[in-house]
């Protein structure tokens, strides 16, 4: 029964639909009504002005760099021209996608790969920032992967065609239309990597990869790292050998302190080029300095080279005596990426390699096939990254002798899957083989 009297209103506990709130003092305090359909949805920038900003960001963060560095390098006891200056800048910035230009000397297709590794990695910054301002964040859309990365090529291949056209009114020139679909193509495969990875597509991917396809591209990547990384001790060392006719070319240039400055940095803008080169030397392989010339090994004949601080650590003839150990760095590389194949998988099957605790259910888990078919796959994977890479390495500096610098892709590709796909094995093979045989010893 309720305690309240029929002759007296009832005071309501709760809130009525629609009722007005009433304040302590009995004023009426109105509230704004609840917005419909819930909160709002993120706003969204349109594409083309997504990737029309991107891809100028890109293109000026790579481009500065380089209209500083080629400033120094011009640089004489006199001021040289803010205005030519510019224009070199954009002639090597577009040398650095690629893009040959045309000299008084003759053709100029040599890019140097620190500014190409820039622009890249610039290009991939793209890729993310558009993807991030369109909302397709983690959406897992190839769809929307491919279209936000061919919209930031089509930007900067734009930007491309403007660079050669204001760069081609000087000596050095440059074909718009070359340069707009070389910049095109170079823009979307950077953008691609990075508008993959923000939208999870890479992921997506990943999930669909048979394990043992997953493996072998890891590893195999991994290889051709530190195959490269060989390759750049072997030139630091070299140029480090002959760094007193290094610093002799450099001081012949007579360009004073800023000018000797820009042009040591013109030369480390080559660094990874000469990297590419050495392990191609060390390979086997070797690499081209002009027409008819070969440096490997075995065999130097270059005859006379022109005063660039780069080539001051050429070989002056064939390896021997304890230069030969330096041949089994690259096999010795491989064998270091199947030993961290082997280690990461053991760990995944529940072994522990070099601590003998592993249980025999455990120890089963991990077989032959699944550990030495990513380690074999590792050689085809790494002979086309350093394929690639020995591809983009080589080029040109002008007409006649200097026309063909740089190893032979394929033959790179070749020595590099047999080296790697053998050294992997045997690296692979000999860390489980070890890790077992403790593990018996110590039960």
């Amino acid at each position: 029964m309720s305690s309240v009297p029929p002759d007296q209103p009832r005071r309501s506990t709760g809130v009525n639909a629609g009722a007005r709130p009433v304040d302590p003092a009995g004023r009426d305090r109105r509230v704004p009504a609840p917005r419909r359909g819930g909160p709002r949805p993120p706003r969204r920038a349109p594409l083309a002005l997504a990737a029309g900003v991107a891809a100028g960001w890109a293109a000026l963060t790579s481009y500065l760099p380089v209209a500083l560095v080629l400033g120094l390098a011009q640089l004489s006891e006199d001021a040289a021209a803010v205005a030519g200056a510019l224009l070199a800048g954009l002639a090597g910035w577009l040398l650095g996608h690629g893009v040959p230009l045309a000299t008084p000397a003759g053709p100029l297709h040599l890019a140097p790969l620190v500014l190409t590794a820039l622009a890249a990695w610039r290009l991939v910054r793209a890729g993310v920032h558009a993807s991030r301002a369109i909302g397709a964040r983690n959406g897992r859309s190839p769809r929307q992967t491919v279209t936000v990365a061919v919209a930031v090529g089509i930007g900067y291949g734009l930007l491309g065609a403007l660079a050669a056209a204001l760069a081609g009114t000087g000596e050095v020139r440059a074909s718009p239309v070359r340069a707009g679909l070389t910049l095109a193509a170079f823009g979307t495969l950077a953008a691609l990597v990075g508008a993959a990875r923000t939208t999870d597509v890479t992921g997506l991917l990943a999930d669909r990869v048979p394990p043992v396809v997953r493996d072998g591209i890891r590893t195999g990547l991994v290889a051709a790292l530190l195959l490269l990384a060989a390759g750049g001790g072997a030139a630091g060392l070299a140029v480090a050998t002959g760094g007193g006719d290094a610093a002799d070319m450099i001081g012949a240039y007579r360009t004073g302190v800023a000018g000797q400055a820009g042009v040591t940095l013109v030369s480390l803008g080559y660094a990874p080029n000469a990297t590419v080169w050495s392990i191609s030397y060390l390979l086997g392989p070797g690499f081209a300095v002009g027409t008819g010339t070969v440096v490997r090994t075995s065999e130097v004949s270059v005859g006379g080279l022109p005063a660039i601080p780069l080539l001051a650590g050429l070989p002056s003839g064939p390896v021997d005596g304890f230069g030969a150990a330096l041949l089994a760095v690259p096999v010795l590389a491989a064998m270091a990426a199947g030993w961290l194949l082997a280690r990461r998988l053991l760990r995944a099957a529940g072994e522990r390699p070099g601590s003998g605790r592993a249980g025999t259910e455990d120890r089963h888990r991990l077989g032959w096939p699944a550990l030495l078919g990513p380690a074999a796959l590792a050689g085809p994977v790494a002979g086309v990254v350093l394929a690639a890479a020995a591809l983009v390495s080589g080029g040109s500096l002008g007409a006649g002798r200097l026309a063909e610098i740089g190893p032979v892709p394929w033959q790179v590709a070749a020595v590099t899957t047999a080296v790697v796909a053998v050294g992997a094995v045997l690296g692979a093979a000999a860390t489980r083989a070890l890790t077992q045989s403790r593990g018996r010893a110590q039960r």
